[in-house]
């Protein structure tokens, strides 16, 4: 998935930044060059704050990890030979902390020689220095779905979660925190020109106000962080578990994450409409972690023709009943039950808040159901006997080619016939769902019982 976002983006790219481009007066603005050049000797320094902005230097305990002479470009050092360094410590957290305050973490790295405190006029040097910071804790929300069995009034939920969600409400957010972090420097000399980086990189990409070049690329890489792994932050803990990570990256790679990592271009219809759960997201890394490859790639091109295929059902599905001139052997009432079907299967994702492109797929369907209606019967509009003396009166009558040939016969037939089985069953599996099951309220009993009897029988 993370390529073919990356591919995408590729495509809507006009090739390679441009050499020159007008500045703000007119003249061409040059192509501007990494401030470290390749193999440069540096030096990193991570200290960890409970400030967004960090000036206190001067405190040795804030400084989690020092890293002296790493080369820039560097491959092959390191314990694995893979150009990457580790540091395993613990975090001393404090009381707001422990009541969902925030932690974060500054990294810098200098040029060897160099310090990151300006105050250090001899030591620090600007265009010598490249700095990023990030929170590090990330804030979760917790819902609360409140059930019970309706008529007993007992639930299984836990009588902790159960204090909490009256306490905080349905929803809560809590500070969480991922024992895991990697700090990647981008192994890059690309001449980039200020104002035409393509998106979604143009966002790392620091330029030097003076200068005019740039900064090398630093990027968090927390993308294989599995949110299963994450745990709450509570009283409970002193000290937070921390292994901090270095390596370089290369260019292609890191396109491939920072398409990824890019807002969706749904965020206009909010976060909790189209954005994917947490646990949506830990399927997929998953599966591209502990799947066998060709395993995936099967199942890649399974879901790309099931894709297609459920559009080429909508197509012929529409394409057969806008051809249709006659009813001869079709079945009118399995439509209108083909519309209640689709009602109920689309008021239960509602209420059960499924991911916003199932509701588009199922809502689509129910509109293609309606409108079935309007092929199998003549439908008008009552403009004499209105409705509470205002609105049309809906009517439907029978086509006559429906009526004419015996399909009619055989329609009422097929659905009486069922009925004496199947009423029966829906009135079991609404008193067992009514005895053994927990619901939100009746509302969503009916819903659910609809929608598991519909599932089974429909």
């Amino acid at each position: 998935r993370i390529f073919i976002i990356w591919a995408i983006s590729s495509w809507f790219r006009r090739g390679p930044a441009p050499q020159e481009q007008s500045s703000a007066g007119g003249t061409p603005r040059a192509p501007s060059r990494n401030l470290f050049p390749k193999d440069t000797l540096m030096d990193l320094y991570v200290y960890i704050s409970e400030h967004e902005h960090f000036t206190d230097f001067n405190v040795s305990s804030a400084l989690f990890w020092q890293q002296r002479d790493l080369v820039y470009g560097d491959w092959t050092s390191g314990d694995n030979a893979d150009g990457c360094y580790e540091h395993y410590g613990e975090v001393d957290i404090s009381q707001s902390v422990q009541q969902n305050g925030s932690i974060y973490v500054h990294v810098y790295f200098t040029k060897s020689g160099f310090h990151p405190d300006p105050r250090q006029k001899n030591l620090y040097r600007r265009l010598a220095t490249v700095h990023t910071s990030r929170m590090i804790n990330k804030y979760k929300r917790r819902r609360f779905q409140k059930t019970k069995n309706l008529l007993t009034g007992e639930t299984e939920a836990d009588p902790e979660m159960i204090k909490r969600a009256e306490d905080y409400g349905p929803v809560e957010v809590i500070s969480h925190w991922h024992p895991n972090l990697t700090i990647n420097m981008v192994d890059d000399h690309t001449p980039w020109v200020k104002g035409s980086v393509p998106p979604p990189l143009d966002q790392y990409v620091k330029f030097d106000a003076v200068s005019g070049d740039y900064y090398p690329i630093l990027y968090f890489n927390d993308y294989w962080n599995l949110q299963k792994d994450y745990f709450p932050i509570n009283e409970t803990l002193q000290r937070l578990p921390f292994r901090l990570s270095f390596c370089p990256l290369s260019l292609w790679r890191w396109q491939l994450y920072a398409a990824q990592s890019t807002k969706s271009p749904w965020n206009f219809l909010g976060e909790d409409l189209y954005e994917q759960s947490d646990e949506e997201q830990d399927s997929v890394k998953v599966a591209l972690l502990e799947t066998n490859p060709y395993l995936l790639a099967l199942t890649i091109v399974v879901s790309i023709v099931h894709s297609v295929f459920e559009f080429l059902a909508f197509k012929n599905d529409i394409q057969f009943w806008n051809s249709r001139q006659s009813l001869e052997g079709l079945s009118v009432r399995s439509v209108f039950f083909g519309v209640f079907q689709s009602l109920v299967v689309l008021l239960y994702i509602l209420d059960n808040e499924t991911n916003f492109v199932v509701q588009v797929s199922v809502f689509i369907g129910l509109l293609i159901d309606l409108w079935k209606i309007t092929k199998v019967m003549d439908v008008r509009l009552d403009r004499e006997n209105k409705v509470a003396g205002v609105f049309p009166r809906v009517t439907f009558k029978d086509k006559s080619t429906y009526i004419e040939s015996s399909t009619k016969v055989y329609d009422d037939m097929a659905f009486r016939y069922l009925s004496w089985i199947l009423f029966p069953l829906l009135g079991c599996y609404a008193v067992y769902s009514l005895l053994y099951l927990e619901h939100k309220g009746w509302y969503s009993w009916v819903l659910s019982m609809l929608y598991g009897f519909l599932l089974t029988f429909g």
